[in-house]
C-alpha cells in the first residue's frame, strides 16, 4: 500500500495482506520494522511517510467491517497512528481517530497531517525536532464530508504537499487543496473518487492521482515538495 523512501534510498512500505511495516528494497536491507502493538497484530496498515531524520510515521486503519476469508478472525490493534524512530522502538502517537488513512509531513516537517476517512476534518499534530508528536488539532474541514449508504464519511484518503506548503487531500469530492493554515483553496474535480496521489515529473509539476480503477495525470503551476520522493 503506502510507500516512502528514506534518506539513504531504502524503500519503506506498509503491507495489508500480512499486516506489517518495513523496508522492502534494496534486498539486503529488507526487514520488518513493526507488525503488532502491545501483543495485538495490526489490522490494516494503510500509509506512511518517512522524515529526513529517519522517523517513520504510519497509519493503521484497523479491522475492516465485515472482513472475509478469515481476515481479522482474531483480535487486532485499534486504529492508530504510529512512529518508528531511528532507534527502532515503536511508539503509538494517537489512538483516538475513527479511521486514520493518509499521512504526510509539511515541507519543514514541523507538522504531521493525518486523513480521517470517517471524520469531518484533516487532523494535524505539531512535530518536535526529535520527531515526537504533540496533541492533535482539527486542521481543515473537508467538503467531502457527506452521508452515504454506510453512514457519514469524508472519504479522506491519500495526502500530498507542494513546495509552498499547500496540502492536497483525496476525498469524496475530488482533490481538496488547503493552504498552510488550513484555509480551503479549491477542489480539483475528477470523474471517479480518488484514493491516492503524488507529485512527480522532472520538476514535480505533475500530480498523479489513482482511484477506483482509474489513473489521472494533472499538470499544475504549483510544484510538489522536492525534499521527499512523495
Amino acid at each position: 500500500n503506502g510507500l516512502g523512501f528514506g534518506a539513504g534510498g531504502a524503500l519503506y512500505a506498509v503491507q495489508v495482506r500480512e499486516p506489517r511495516v518495513g523496508i522492502v528494497a534494496p534486498a539486503d536491507q529488507a526487514r520488518t520494522l513493526a507488525d503488532q502493538w502491545d501483543g495485538l497484530p495490526f489490522g490494516r496498515p494503510n500509509d506512511l511517510v518517512v522524515g529526513r531524520n529517519g522517523n517513520v510515521y504510519f497509519t493503521d486503519s484497523g479491522a475492516l467491517p465485515g472482513a472475509r476469508n478469515g481476515q481479522h478472525a482474531h483480535a487486532v490493534a485499534v486504529p492508530a497512528v504510529y512512529r518508528i524512530p531511528p532507534s527502532g522502538k515503536l511508539e503509538r502517537v494517537a489512538a483516538d481517530i475513527e479511521r486514520p488513512n493518509g499521512i504526510q509531513l509539511s515541507p519543514d516537517e514541523t507538522t504531521l497531517y493525518v486523513a480521517n476517512t470517517q471524520g469531518e476534518h484533516v487532523l494535524a499534530y505539531d512535530v518536535a525536532p526529535d520527531g515526537t508528536v504533540g496533541k492533535r488539532r482539527d486542521f481543515a474541514r473537508l467538503a467531502g464530508w457527506s452521508k452515504g449508504e454506510t453512514g457519514w464519511s469524508s472519504g479522506a484518503d491519500g495526502l500530498a504537499v507542494d513546495a509552498a506548503g499547500r496540502l492536497y487531500v483525496a476525498s469524496n469530492v475530488g482533490i481538496e487543496v488547503f493552504g498552510p493554515r488550513g484555509e480551503a483553496l479549491g477542489v480539483i474535480a475528477l470523474p471517479k473518487k480518488p484514493q491516492n496521489l503524488a507529485f512527480a515529473g522532472p520538476d514535480k509539476h505533475t500530480l498523479y492521482v489513482v482511484g477506483r480503477g482509474a489513473a489521472y495525470k494533472i499538470a499544475l503551476l504549483a510544484q510538489g515538495y522536492t525534499g521527499r520522493a512523495k
